[in-house]
């Protein structure tokens, strides 16, 4: 399960979505995930499927923090133990269990493990334990694969083509003209720096494997976005974006910055979408230069630690 996307951690949404007393279906990898608050209010992951006959256990309904099948009813409590068979008081229940995955709710944003047993936590976002900063979430679904959608996160040069009446503008770029670019590993993924003679053009922190931190930090404030790119299906995205800002801090500020980040999403959409092939190729399957090196590395750890990976 989770091909090509396995023992690694993913955020899957803001954790203020998972009501107590709901169930909510999502697809990581194309395995069906099924969240919902235990009976503590803790947060809970399980595979999809119950191990009876393989109904979609989203489509039942919790009972005291547990998840009853809608099929025939089997109980199941947030580590996927089962806590009940109707018609079958003998059953033994400890062979009966559902499959749960790691879960941890960090920072107002849910995490979820693809494997049965995690290696590790989740990536520390230092950003979201800032004081005293405002957090919005917004989703769309892009019609790409996830690795298009997380090389495009850690392509600084298409910025003044792509974005050049948003986030590229003031940016001019020619054949004549020199852009360094700096991919540069830390625990958990890398710094990416890049400049234009002495002008800083752009930071990045890339989170292994599909997450992107955008630092612009106007002067004396704190602004920053995560981006995530949350596989679905081999030609589904989930785009996840996490504004992070200490200024402009009441609600009613809110819309603009996601109407900001819907602006620019949707200049990079277009173009994402039409990438042929959908999945990215081996490096030397298309020309490159020399400001790809970030682009390059993504597609290094894509081909050495994922590509073939399952759970």
């Amino acid at each position: 399960m989770f091909e090509a996307f396995a023992n690694v951690w993913t955020v899957v949404g803001p954790s203020a979505g998972l009501k107590a007393g709901a169930l909510q279906p999502i697809m990581i990898a194309g395995e069906r995930i099924v969240l919902f608050r235990d009976a503590s209010g803790e947060p809970a992951a399980l595979l999809d499927r119950c191990p009876h006959r393989g109904a979609a256990l989203s489509l039942g309904r919790l009972r005291d923090g547990e998840v009853e099948c809608p099929f025939h009813g089997w109980r199941f409590d947030g580590a996927g133990r089962n806590c009940g068979v109707p018609w079958n008081p003998e059953a033994k229940l400890d062979t009966l269990s559902a499959n749960p995955l790691p879960i941890r709710e960090i920072g107002g944003l849910l995490w979820v493990y693809t494997g049965p047993t995690a290696a590790g936590e989740p990536p520390d976002l230092a950003t979201l334990r800032e004081p005293r900063i405002r957090v919005t979430v917004q989703e769309e679904t892009w019609a790409a694969h996830w690795t298009r959608a997380m090389e495009n996160m850690l392509d600084v040069p298409h910025l003044p083509f792509v974005h050049g009446a948003t986030i590229g503008r003031g940016m001019r770029a020619s054949t004549g003209s020199r852009m360094d670019v700096r991919w540069v590993p830390h625990d958990g993924g890398a710094a990416i720096e890049s400049a234009i003679g002495e002008t800083r053009t752009a930071r990045l922190n890339y989170l292994y494997p599909n997450a992107m931190e955008l630092v612009i930090d106007p002067p004396g404030r704190m602004l920053r976005i995560l981006a995530v790119c949350l596989p679905v299906g081999p030609r589904e995205t989930r785009m996840i974006f996490v504004t992070m800002r200490d200024f402009a801090r009441l609600r009613a500020a809110d819309p603009l910055f996601r109407w900001s980040n819907r602006r620019i999403a949707k200049e990079d959409r277009a173009i994402i979408e039409s990438s042929d092939p959908p999945e990215v190729p081996p490096p030397s399957a298309e020309r490159s230069v020399r400001t790809d090196a970030p682009t390059l590395a993504f597609r290094k750890l894509y081909f050495e630690r994922l590509k073939g990976s399952s759970a």
